[in-house]
């Protein structure tokens, strides 16, 4: 099996994760703590595609953001996650998932290549919205920091998944990472329009 058919699988077994379920808006988790972190960010497709697809773009980008991606991602989630811990009310945090979805997949079809500023607060900013949504959905009883655990370990392993497909996607067919791209982006707009 090549890598490339590898890689078509794995997007595809991605794209069949039940929709949106990572954050119903009731905090209805079976499990508590570090589980109930893990878990998270990977019942969701838009949680899967936002940071897989976040890993998937930092593979082209310059050496400060593919070294400090880690530290954006994690940071953005732990401040959405303190924001909502906080009592503080964001709105539209479901459209700023979504769009995070599309974004990313807009950033990817379109090879865009982005200063270091611009795409370290744009993936911050993306993974605000995230933290916040996982932030508000912690089951009672939870231990908050156990719980952060889970959703930063679960977090930096879809991120560096998307960034090993990205980086293994060097060495094919622009075409193909294009219309990767295209998908998530499609994928995204779905979301937000739903």
């Amino acid at each position: 099996m090549t890598r490339i058919t590898k890689l078509l699988m794995t997007v595809g077994l991605m794209l069949t994760a039940t929709l949106a379920v990572a954050h119903t808006g009731e905090a209805n988790h079976t499990h508590s703590g570090f589980l109930s972190g893990l878990l998270h960010p990977m019942l969701g497709i838009d949680h899967l595609l936002a940071m897989a697809a976040i890993g998937f773009w930092s593979v082209r980008q310059n050496r400060v953001i593919k070294n400090a991606l880690p530290l954006f991602v994690v940071g953005g989630m732990v401040l959405g996650a303190a924001i909502a811990w906080g009592g503080v009310s964001l709105v539209g945090v479901e459209t700023g998932i979504a769009m995070s979805v599309l974004l990313a997949g807009v950033l990817i079809a379109t090879m865009a290549k982005l200063p270091t500023v611009v795409g370290g607060a744009l993936v911050a900013l993306f993974m605000i919205t995230h933290g916040y949504a996982h932030g508000t959905e912690m089951a009672a009883g939870s231990s908050l920091v156990a719980y952060m655990a889970g959703f930063v370990v679960a977090t930096l392993a879809i991120t560096f998944v998307g960034r090993g497909l990205g980086t293994l996607m060097l060495k094919a067919d622009n075409r193909v990472t294009r219309a990767l791209g295209g998908v998530v982006a499609v994928v995204g707009g779905v979301l937000a329009a739903g």
